[in-house]
């Protein structure tokens, strides 16, 4: 048995870990602990795009976020929470499109005649999934392709004959649903080809959803770092103003010790200008000479050079001449 005072580490250790795993699960769960918000479960048939922290609307006011979805066997398991709001016992929930880019939210409908139990999960009897854009288009375009328009506007043809002698209003309503069909049935391939076209627009804008999230993302990043900058740019364009200013200063306080400088700058150039072929000629001709003088001085210190009538040819050491 241990005295009174002896140090005990396991059991130290036992509650320091009991006490870190506490503190992390209440900090992975602070709103749920502390907010006073209830925790739901519910059943949904597919995700449909729903995610974790999207948020939860109870009669249209938002009131909660969902939590996390999973799956779960055949189905979608999504843990939302909702704060300050009643959720009755016949609660039905929905998915619904909050953006045309494809964000949903978690739709509550309140009813009942009691509180749902926040250990009951919704079945899937109470949920429902959007219908998603893709698949409408996919559904509208097979329903036009097994369409025989030819018989349609035949039949609206045959209707608009056989009522042609009824009351004007209803008459002229026929006479334009026969029009309508007759311009249907001559556009068909044109109708086809735009559900195809519409279908692979929609096709590719689900393919690339998130690729579309992230360029608005950057631009949002491009714009919020532009925002920031704004301060830098704005304070570089006053510098630049506030430099020209100085710089128009001292033009005009040293206007006349600049004028004559630059009126002799000006006889300068103009003098060069007139003697442009001479001095162009002097540098041709100085080649040759600083080649010849370079032959001269060649042999180190020595000036190597052949001096030719200095001397009477009767005085040359020869006799010859040089």
């Amino acid at each position: 048995m241990a005295r009174v005072g002896e140090k005990r580490p396991v059991l130290t250790a036992t509650i320091g870990l009991v006490v870190i795993a506490a503190l992390t699960l209440a900090a992975f769960n602070f709103e749920a602990l502390f907010s006073g918000a209830t925790r739901y479960r519910a059943e949904f048939t597919e995700a449909a795009g729903l995610q974790a922290q999207d948020r939860v609307t109870v009669a249209g006011v938002e009131a909660g976020r969902v939590q996390s979805v999973e799956l779960d066997g055949d189905h979608v398991r999504v843990e939302f929470t909702v704060d300050d709001a009643w959720v009755g016992n016949r609660t039905t929930a929905s998915i619904e499109i909050a953006t045309l880019l494809g964000s949903k939210y978690l739709a509550l409908d309140p009813r009942g005649d009691a509180e749902q139990d926040a250990g009951q999960t919704i079945g899937r009897e109470r949920t429902k999934s959007p219908y998603d854009v893709v698949d409408a288009f996919n559904g509208l375009s097979g329903t036009i392709d097994a369409l025989d328009t030819d018989q349609l506007a035949a039949g609206l043809t045959t209707l608009a004959d056989t009522f042609r002698d009824t009351p004007p209003e209803i008459r002229g309503a026929l006479d334009g649903l026969s029009r309508l069909s007759t311009t249907i049935s001559s556009r068909d391939a044109e109708l086809k080809q735009l559900l195809a076209n519409t279908r692979q627009l929609s096709t590719t804008l689900a393919d690339r959803r998130g690729d579309v999230v992230k360029l608005i993302e950057d631009g949002n990043l491009l714009l919020g770092e532009l925002q920031r900058r704004k301060d830098a740019i704005a304070n570089l364009l006053d510098g630049v103003q506030k430099l020209s200013v100085q710089l128009r200063g001292v033009v005009a306080d040293n206007q006349e010790q600049l004028r004559p400088a630059l009126e002799t700058l000006d006889k300068v150039l103009a003098v060069l200008e007139a003697n442009r072929d001479n001095l162009g000629e002097i540098l041709d001709k100085e080649a040759v000479f600083i080649r010849v003088f370079g032959n001269a001085l060649g042999n180190g210190r020595w000036f190597d050079h052949y001096p030719c009538g200095l001397i009477p040819p009767a005085t040359t050491p020869l006799g010859g001449d040089c």
